[in-house]
């Protein structure tokens, strides 16, 4: 992705930028199944919302779990300005982090093998950067729904610590809070990488196993 001020601490409500009440425009299909972005989304869908790093290639990750994937969107939370754009986030001045809405069938896929698909597809132990993409805006964060969500997200967090120390990695840096306001990222943010194969992809894990995830549950 494309660094500004590669600014890395959270701006205080006095600094952040004002943003605007209305949304900004995005697309209102999913360029690869078609379905629609926004919702309703139909009855039993479950959402999750994390952040990896770009959301370029986050959100492929998640697209490509398979049919217990309804949907999933890029987009920014996590900060103080309402409805920012792209360059307001990239600033610095919003707080937002980048993130990938999952809509997701609980009888098809778990939460925890979303869980485990954002732990092995980044490095969470980088604080305010992924690789070479710095910014507040690249922090690795899962934000989760309700009480289940957090309880096997902070399990995963603790779990996945333990891996990763054994391999020589420093402390886990996630944020793990409550779902902040969603706000849909640009239209030519969505799928990116299906609507351009060739495009920038900063996504790398670090190649250790998160062993959860094996089964499907009702979270």
């Amino acid at each position: 992705m494309f660094n500004f001020l590669k600014r890395t601490s959270l701006p205080t409500q006095a600094e952040a930028l004002p943003g605007r009440q209305t949304p900004i425009p995005t697309a209102e299909d999913h360029f690869v199944n078609g379905r629609a972005l926004k919702p309703p989304y139909p009855n039993g869908m479950k959402q999750a919302l994390f952040g990896l790093g770009c959301f370029w290639g986050a959100e492929r990750k998640f697209w490509q779990m398979g049919d217990g994937i309804w949907v999933t969107a890029a987009g920014y939370a996590g900060g103080v300005t309402p409805n920012p754009t792209y360059e307001e986030v990239c600033s610095g001045l919003t707080g937002h982090n980048e993130v990938v809405l999952v809509v997701y069938d609980p009888a098809k896929v778990s939460y925890e093998d979303l869980l485990r698909t954002f732990w092995e597809n980044h490095d969470p132990t980088q604080g305010m950067r992924q690789g070479n993409d710095v910014g507040t805006q690249y922090r690795s964060g899962i934000y989760v729904f309700d009480e289940e969500q957090h309880r096997a997200a902070e399990a995963s967090k603790e779990a996945y610590g333990r891996a990763l120390a054994g391999q020589g990695y420093g402390p886990v840096t996630t944020e793990i809070v409550a779902a902040p306001p969603f706000y849909f990222a640009e239209d030519y943010h969505q799928q990116y990488l299906a609507k351009n194969p060739g495009g920038y992809c900063g996504l790398g894990g670090t190649g250790v196993t998160c062993q959860i995830g094996t089964g499907v549950a009702a979270g």
